[in-house]
This record gives structure tokens, C-alpha cells and sequence, in this order.
């Protein structure tokens, strides 16, 4: 009995630290892009502030739809159809006006990302100026290298970023 106690505290402890190992191999990876813009923070801030229309900003964004909640009200639900046909579905978790910024998570995605989670922010940068900035914590999808993953982010930040920016300072 004694042999028996023994051996099963030998494998309950081998067994813990490779749990315990395979936790530590998960790592977050970060992406975060800011972008100066020669517009008042208002009227950037009512660009980007419609949970219910990333397209009004986003090029690779065709479709936003509202699917569950209410919209710019934490909790809400959204579907992401891109020009290419693929879906990401996001949740609102975080929407502060007065701050100018909001924070979501991707819940199902086509993007090769993980617990995925962002914020987007607008400041004010100097007289008639803004700085947005989009930050995002994710790990790499199953069957993807974080170097996919990260590239894939940085370019939907570079992208949506850059058209803002086009779209602001030509109105």
C-alpha cells in the first residue's frame, strides 16, 4: 500500500509540473499602434465611437452588424462581415465617452488570434490634433505562429489606422 501511495504522489507531482509547464509556454503577445491625426479629438472620437459601424472607418470592415444588446452599451454583441466574406464576432466590454475609448473582445474570428482583447482611445493631441491609439492582447490561434498572429493585428491596426487618418483629414 505504502508502494502504491508512493507511486501515485510521483506521478501526481510529474504530472503538475507538466501542467504547470505547458501554462508557462502560453504567452500573450501585444500589438499597439497609435496614429496622429489633424482633427479635434471630438469629431475623431464620432468617427470612430459607433460600435455598430466599424466600416464607416475600418476598409477591411464591409458590413457591422448589432446582433445582441444595445449599441455602445457594454455588453453588446457585433458581427464583423470583411470584404472577403469572413466573419469576427465581438463583444463590447468597456465604452467611456467622456474618456473617448472603448475596449472589445473577439469571441469567434476567422483572424488566426486567441483571447483577443482591445481597447481604442482618442486623445487630444495639441490645438486641432488627436492621437488615436489601439492596443490589443492575444495569443496565437491554434495551428498559427505568434509571428502570423502578430503580423495579421498589426496589419488590421496599420489599415484601419491609416484610412481614419485619410478619411479625417480630407472632410
Amino acid at each position: 500500500m505504502k508502494k502504491l501511495l508512493a507511486i501515485l504522489s510521483l506521478v501526481t507531482i510529474s504530472f503538475t509540473a507538466h501542467a504547470e509547464t505547458q501554462v508557462q509556454t502560453i504567452k500573450m503577445l501585444n500589438v499597439k499602434k497609435s496614429v496622429t491625426i489633424n482633427a479635434p479629438a471630438d469629431k475623431v472620437w464620432e468617427k470612430i465611437s459607433d460600435f455598430g459601424d466599424m466600416g464607416a472607418w475600418h476598409p477591411a470592415v464591409a458590413k457591422t452588424e448589432i446582433v445582441e444588446g444595445t449599441n455602445n452599451v457594454k455588453g453588446a454583441k457585433r458581427v464583423l462581415t470583411l470584404q472577403d466574406g469572413g466573419k469576427i464576432n465581438e463583444t463590447l466590454t468597456a465604452y467611456n465617452p467622456k474618456k473617448r475609448a472603448m475596449a472589445y473582445m473577439i469571441t469567434e474570428s476567422v483572424l488566426p488570434v486567441d483571447a483577443y482583447k482591445a481597447i481604442i482611445s482618442v486623445r487630444i493631441a495639441g490645438k486641432g490634433q488627436s492621437v488615436v491609439t489601439w492596443g490589443a492582447d492575444f495569443k496565437a490561434k491554434a495551428g498559427a505562429d505568434d509571428k502570423t498572429a502578430k503580423d495579421t493585428i498589426s496589419g488590421v491596426f496599420d489599415g484601419g489606422l491609416g484610412n481614419l487618418k485619410k478619411l479625417l483629414e480630407t472632410m
